[in-house]
């Protein structure tokens, strides 16, 4: 008989600790609890009409230090990304995955603005990624890696640009949560689904702010409708 994996002694190790017995119903619980999508304590701030969320949404990111810029459409973001980037003195390129969505916008109208697609190189500044949905509790935009949107888009260029549909903006956590279950399918995930909140930063022991110490320095939030 082969030796079990390290996988295998490590849930062994598990199911000691916790007398688990096969049979014993655990893992038919965990799969129910699982099934069941429960949903936690909401804050109040989660439950108020379409507009109040979306100002609670924005509020959060701006005192983030990010920037929101609402579009009436799809067509008016690759005008409203060139000039994002003239006002903050960026570098007219930007680096896209194969997003449709994105590749469906009217980018050679942008006058002056390079777009290139694939995942995010050491020499790119300015990158651009949609997000999947975003929860107005806390301003939190949530990003799924794949091709469309390769994740080291989240994390590699000092500015980060990031398209949002009005509709996929919600309350909770749990009500974005549902809409990844229902664009990607019931029980699947991506390799990682990003959450974010603003532009990346720590503090020392001081308490000075570093700006872009794990991630982007900037980041912009472009809401359609």
């Amino acid at each position: 008989m082969s030796e079990p994996s390290a996988r295998e002694r490590i849930f062994r190790k598990i199911r000691a600790s916790l007398d688990a017995k096969p049979g014993d119903g655990r893992s038919a619980l965990a799969e129910a609890r699982i099934a069941a999508h429960a949903r936690h304590l909401t804050p109040a701030r989660a439950l108020l009409p379409p507009a109040q969320l979306r100002a609670e949404f924005t509020g959060y990111l701006t005192r983030g230090m990010a920037s929101v810029i609402d579009v009436a459409s799809a067509a008016d973001v690759p005008a409203a990304v060139a000039g994002y980037l003239r006002e903050h003195n960026r570098p007219a390129r930007v680096r896209m995955g194969h997003d449709a969505r994105l590749a469906g916008m009217p980018w050679a109208a942008a006058s002056g603005l390079e777009v290139l697609t694939g995942r995010a190189l050491p020499e790119d500044e300015v990158s651009l990624s949609y997000a999947v949905a975003a929860a107005a509790e806390t301003g939190t935009l949530m990003l799924v890696s794949g091709p469309d949107n390769p994740v080291t888009l989240n994390f590699l260029p000092e500015t980060h640009l990031v398209v949002l549909d009005a509709q996929t903006l919600v309350g909770p956590y749990e009500d974005a949560f549902a809409i990844v279950r229902t664009q990607l399918g019931a029980g699947v995930m991506p390799r990682t689904l990003n959450l974010i909140s603003g532009p990346s930063r720590t503090s020392d022991i001081g308490g000075k702010t570093v700006m872009g110490a794990h991630g982007p320095r900037h980041l912009a939030v472009f809401v359609i409708g």
